[in-house]
């Protein structure tokens, strides 16, 4: 492979400080965690409730490992599916308020899938700009015309509607923007929605379990159903803690995506044993609202004081904080220090986000303490301040 000068290729992305690197975890998820023998503070998790090392959570997967085995064997639709994956669909379609649910292997799949099985040559999809690649790439996988429209400017959505006469038109958005952290204009979408005749999926990925009073997410949250928002994605890797993702919504959206959904179709079914896992952290999702009621009270106080430091914070509600710091080099520098301080965040590069807005994307968890909100705020002010 010497003539596809990859070695080049990758001294250029060095160069450019966007060289990636993975960090060994010799520890559970969690707030705090082990790198190459030391421990550090771990605000780039999106374990939002707390839930991937939960001791129930773990006793239910082990017991289902036992019961078994680890892996599925095969595909859904051969001999792949348990009694696990299909209580776990049964359970997520009741907390979604939703007919059915499937389960997908993971995100990416569940919204490659969707968007393919539904959309084809002639049919026409819209998306925020900002939506996650596994939207934008599901769409330019279907064939469907692709047009983006500006992060939120829902009224140039509305105006490319109305120049559309395509009768299969699908409208696709995050629910709570992975990289930004704000959420959705939900309840304009789905006027926009029904104004023009069109579909509306959401992915509801990062706020699934962390908005809602029972933790629906953010239809939970905007009070919309499943005829308002006829499709929706979450993750379960996230709030859930485990791993893997799901869609919910009416009989005919989920048997359309069982018969055509080539994600789901050609794939082995995610272990029992992370189904298993999944509905106990389903269930304390639900039934611990303290995780919730803590998680916003810490969004708070991180808030708080990062306006004191002066900060450029981005408006966001959510677990999801952003410190735009408006350079590779600058992102690269300020990440560097806060590891040495022992607090590990994300270091979000151009081109994962615009040119100029360069960003520290920290996320916060259920589980972490007032004193580590604290420790953070202090690190960086010496780090960006």
């Amino acid at each position: 492979m010497d003539h596809w000068n990859l070695a080049s290729q990758l001294g250029e992305i060095k160069a450019q400080q966007l060289y990636r690197t993975r960090q060994v975890l010799a520890s559970p998820q969690g707030t705090n965690v082990v790198i190459d023998g030391e421990m550090f503070n771990n605000f780039s998790s999106n374990d939002y409730l707390g839930l991937a090392n939960h001791a129930d959570v773990v006793r239910a997967f082990q017991k289902a490992a036992n019961e078994y085995g680890v892996g599925s064997g095969s595909a859904h639709l051969i001999c792949g599916h348990t009694k696990e994956h299909h209580a776990l669909e049964e359970e997520l379609a009741d907390f979604t308020g939703r007919q059915r649910a499937l389960v997908f292997s993971t995100g990416y799949m569940a919204n490659m899938g969707v968007i393919s099985a539904l959309l084809k040559k002639g049919d026409v999809v819209f998306q925020d700009k900002l939506n996650h690649a596994s939207l934008i790439d599901g769409g330019k996988l279907s064939g469907a015309q692709l047009r983006r429209y500006s992060h939120g400017d829902l009224q140039r959505l509305q105006q490319s509607l109305e120049k559309t006469d395509l009768n299969r038109k699908l409208i696709v958005s995050d629910g709570v923007f992975s990289m930004d952290g704000d959420e959705a204009q939900l309840t304009r979408l789905v006027s926009i929605a029904e104004q023009s005749t069109a579909v509306l999926m959401i992915d509801d990925a990062h706020g699934i379990g962390v908005l809602g009073n029972s933790g629906g997410g953010v239809l939970e949250k905007r009070g919309l159903n499943q005829q308002q928002v006829p499709i929706l994605m979450a993750t379960l890797g996230k709030g859930l803690g485990t791993a893997g993702a799901f869609v919910a919504g009416s009989e005919e959206l989920i048997e359309t995506l069982i018969q055509q959904a080539r994600t789901y179709i050609f794939t082995t079914a995610m272990p029992a044993a992370i189904m298993a896992a999944t509905r106990v952290s389903l269930k304390l999702c639900q039934q611990e609202s303290w995780r919730r009621k803590k998680l916003a009270s810490l969004v708070s106080q991180f808030r708080q004081g990062a306006a004191q430091l002066g900060l450029n914070l981005m408006p966001s509600e959510t677990p999801i904080q952003p410190i735009v710091l408006g350079s590779n080099q600058a992102v690269v520098s300020a990440h560097a220090h806060l590891k040495s301080k022992g607090f590990l965040v994300g270091a979000i590069r151009h081109p994962a986000v615009a040119k100029g807005s360069e960003r520290l994307r920290i996320t916060l968890s259920a589980n972490h303490t007032k004193s580590q909100i604290d420790g953070l705020l202090m690190a960086l002010e010496e780090a960006v301040c």
